[in-house]
């Protein structure tokens, strides 16, 4: 399976799981604790990839990544950011120099 396959997966779990219960549910338990709680995990997430990557430790560098894109695809449901909104963001930005598309925000 490849990884846009897996993520849409699981982006499709994430919206089926916000319907749960937050007692048996922990992505209904994040998302019912609201964008300020997902937006704190995905930042913690971020750092702790960022530190696998410098360990050297690629396992743990491909774990935490696994983290990383669960909490910001929970941040984009919980903020109700489709991940299509997303790849139409980076579909406008094909093409264009990384330089250019900062300069123009």
């Amino acid at each position: 399976m490849s990884l846009g396959q897996t993520l849409d997966a699981l982006a499709a779990t994430i919206a089926t799981r916000a319907s749960a219960d937050p007692a048996t549910s922990y992505t209904a338990s994040l998302l019912a604790a609201g964008p300020m709680k997902c937006a704190k995990k995905l930042g913690e997430e971020g750092v702790e990839a960022a530190l696998a990557a410098v360990s050297g430790d690629k396992a743990a560098l491909a774990s935490e990544a696994a983290d990383v894109l669960y909490h910001l695809l929970a941040t984009l449901q919980v903020c109700g950011v489709t991940p299509d909104d997303v790849a139409a963001a980076l579909e406008k930005r094909k093409g264009v120099s990384g330089h250019d598309e900062k300069a123009s925000r």
